[in-house]
């Protein structure tokens, strides 16, 4: 059968060199799609389709699909020799198959598309933040499976510590292997390095000067990762300073592209949208992840300080903007607080989007879908982490993820997960774009309530039935509160949402009984029990959330198995103290966020463990099928006094690990705050099959690639009192 959901090719392309008359040249093919084809299409993007459409199916037929539909405006256009060596290309790109070398059509005819291994793969890329536009965190790449993963040791390490103003403490790049080379950011004003990826030797380094506008950015550091675009021709680097500008480098010289910008700057600071009475003398924007690069659209979102404690109630928008990849010139904003006359105003009550407003950025990672045209952007929360009287209503587009034409900037749909958010549960991870084995395209929105929100990809609409759920009202004066907040059916929670005191640690009575004592100051309740007064007039000191402000999932987002349908998703299981004080000397705002440490049992998690998890979600038909502990249980839980004689199961620890998923293995870190290990499981069971020691705790999300037949696992490590590195592990010679 045909299967004409290939697509692969939607660029157009002319190739004129000469081709055989019998004989494809995968190496021909390759030029010509390089030169015309990789803009739109990523290898990973091309090996899911051929896994999910082609494997079982003739060869023969992806000939023809491909010559029946492609290039998009002249199909057929092309020889058959050009096709063939189109069809080799792909074949050998998408680790199917195809021979290395050349192909006859008689070949393809007699062939069926099967899956090669790793081992046969020379290289791989791993180009893009979080893998692919899906943000999937997966790779086909089996050179290191459950036989041999025990065997891997470190290849080399490239350090970090002298880069910045001073050595960084928690170093959380996510490098790219594109074309033969890695990319990565260091130090705290975010240099740019050129790596290679074989031997760890620096091949060339940027640094950014920014002066003032570095020391009077918000969140000082070296950022997540960078982006990667290239015509073919033309391969350029694209990332964000901590002053706000948009920064265009030569891939392969580390030189500033001078066509691009003012000498390869752009300076985001222009075009900023300001509440009329925004004072603040310092502006509070910046970016710590990669822009997003569709085609040749640069999308770029923003980041702010913490708003536990605003200064003001206005602050500076977080609207979403594009950029053209050749000029840098502006393309369109999508507004994520409307203005007057625009959808959503009224969602702001009182005229408060005007006067009131500020944040609503997309500080974290994007996805996109090409076929649809669709970029979607996972919005964070409005001016006022724990507080937000001052903008009464729903507050559009917080707390949702927004479907937007890449092109235009234009909405598609849109999905609010929460409404006035007073929790700091904003937005936190890329959405995960699944394609099920069935063919349906979803979306997932993981979120700080540990609620997974699947939609059609398409429309935005629920996969499963949402229900409006009522939830507690706030009694702090001033405080608004919705009504409801949508729950979905499907997908169960997966992690522990709501404080009772069912959720108490008992691992002994004593223990049991001294946690009912530390939390009696507290009040307790579901999911979304709003914050309360520090010195409430019933005596309470606050409220105890579950999940807090850390728990749940963030930007480690998760990875989705294309081949199965299963979702893996790293989460913390960790109560935050929600108390609110008057705004007095420190803020125009009435209330704030006041002083709360959660309450422990002589030093011990005051909550059941797990402390920390990987669950595995079944997106097929939207169930759970296991969870298991992220770490081994903690020395100081295991010798406590209090625990002599106690068999402690397995606790994992409250961190949030970064994943890893190829065709066999899912593999563990233990993330900031974690110990030095990396695990592989099975990603059936979730059985452990091997521990590698690191130097420090992985802290950057882990990628892998295959490099002149060798398969890497990259990632960055760092603890206090450790050099901040990035390391390669491989299996030995």
């Amino acid at each position: 059968m045909i299967r004409v959901t290939l697509l692969l090719l939607s660029a157009i392309f002319i190739y004129s060199a000469p081709a055989a008359a019998q004989e494809s040249s995968a190496d021909r093919g390759q030029t010509l799609f390089q030169s015309e084809c990789a803009r739109c299409h990523v290898q990973a993007e091309i090996e899911m389709r051929l896994r999910n459409d082609w494997l079982g199916e003739p060869a023969d037929d992806l000939f023809e699909v491909i010559k029946a539909t492609m290039p998009a405006e002249t199909p057929g256009s092309l020889s058959d020799e050009q096709y063939l060596d189109l069809t080799a290309y792909v074949m050998r790109m998408g680790r199917v198959n195809a021979p290395p070398g050349n192909v006859t059509l008689a070949q393809l005819a007699g062939t069926t598309i099967t899956e090669r291994s790793g081992e046969e793969l020379a290289e791989h890329p791993w180009p893009i933040f979080n893998g692919d536009p899906g943000a999937n965190r997966y790779s086909p790449l089996n050179q290191i499976n459950e036989d041999n993963v025990a065997d891997l040791e470190i290849a080399w390490t490239w350090s970090a510590a002298n880069y910045g103003p001073q050595q960084e403490n928690i170093y959380v790049t996510e490098p790219l292997m594109v074309n033969g080379r890695m990319y990565a950011t260091a130090g705290a004003t975010r240099n740019v390095v050129s790596i290679d990826p074989a031997t760890g030797q620096t091949l060339w380094m940027y640094r950014t000067e920014e002066g003032e506008r570095f020391d009077n950015a918000p969140r000082k550091n070296s950022g997540k990762g960078l982006s990667y675009w290239s015509d073919g021709e033309q391969e350029i680097i694209f990332f964000v300073t901590p002053g706000y500008s948009l920064v265009a480098l030569d891939a392969e010289t580390g030189l500033p592209v001078d066509t691009f910008g003012e000498k390869g700057w752009v300076d985001l600071h222009e075009g900023l949208r300001t509440p009329p009475d925004y004072i603040r003398d310092d502006d509070d924007i910046t970016l710590t992840f990669p822009p997003t690069v569709i085609d040749d659209v640069i999308v770029v979102g923003a980041a702010h300080l913490v708003s536990f404690r605003p200064p003001h109630a206005q602050n500076i928008i977080g609207d979403v903007r594009a950029y053209d990849v050749h000029t840098g010139s502006h393309l369109w904003t999508f507004k994520t607080i409307p203005e007057r006359g625009e959808y959503g105003f009224d969602t702001w009550h009182d005229g408060t989007a005007e006067t009131a407003a500020g944040n609503t950025g997309v500080w974290t990672a994007m996805s996109f879908d090409k076929e649809l045209g669709h970029v979607y952007l996972p919005v964070e929360s409005a001016t006022g982490d724990r507080y937000g009287g001052f903008r009464p209503g729903n507050n559009l587009y917080s707390g949702s993820v927004v479907a937007v034409d890449y092109r235009t900037g234009e909405k598609q749909w849109y999905f609010q997960h929460l409404r006035h958010d007073i929790w700091d549960y904003d937005t936190p991870s890329a959405p995960v774009l699944v394609d099920l084995p069935d063919g349906s395209k979803y979306l997932v929105q993981l979120t700080k309530q540990a609620f997974a929100y699947v939609l059609d990809r398409e429309t935005g609409e629920p996969v499963w039935e949402m229900e409006e759920v009522p939830v507690p009202q706030s009694d702090t004066p001033g405080e608004w509160t919705a009504d409801t907040q949508p729950f979905p059916t499907r997908p169960p929670a997966y992690d522990r949402q709501g404080f009772s005191e069912d959720d108490l640690i008992d691992f002994t009575p004593e223990v049991r009984q001294l946690a009912l004592e530390a939390i009696q100051d507290y009040r307790t309740g579901p999911l979304f029990e709003p914050p309360s007064l520090l010195d409430h007039p019933d005596g309470t000191r606050g409220t105890l959330s579950l999940p807090g402000t850390l728990g749940g999932s963030n930007w480690e987002g998760a990875a989705y198995d294309p081949a199965t349908g299963m979702l893996y998703i790293p989460s913390r299981t960790d109560p935050a103290v929600l108390a609110l004080v008057p705004g007095g000397d420190a803020s125009t705002v009435d209330y704030i966020a006041g002083p709360g440490r959660t309450p422990t049992v002589d030093g011990l998690p005051i909550v059941q463990p797990p402390w920390g998890r990987v669950t595995k979600m079944n997106l097929n038909d939207g169930s759970i099928e296991w969870w298991v502990a992220n770490a081994d249980t903690p020395e100081h839980v295991k010798n406590h006094p209090l625990l002599e004689g106690v068999d402690i199961p397995r606790t994992g620890i409250p961190t949030r690990s970064g994943l890893l998923l190829t065709s066999e293995l899912l593999f563990v870190g233990e993330g900031q705050g974690g110990g030095p290990y990396f695990r592989a499981h099975d990603k059936e069971t979730g059985e452990l099959i091997a521990t590698i020691e690191l130097p420090a705790s992985q802290t950057g999300t882990p990628i892998t690639y295959m490099h002149e037949g060798t398969q890497y696992i990259v990632m960055a490590v760092s603890a206090s009192g450790v050099d901040p590195q990035i390391i390669a592990l491989a299996l030995p010679d």
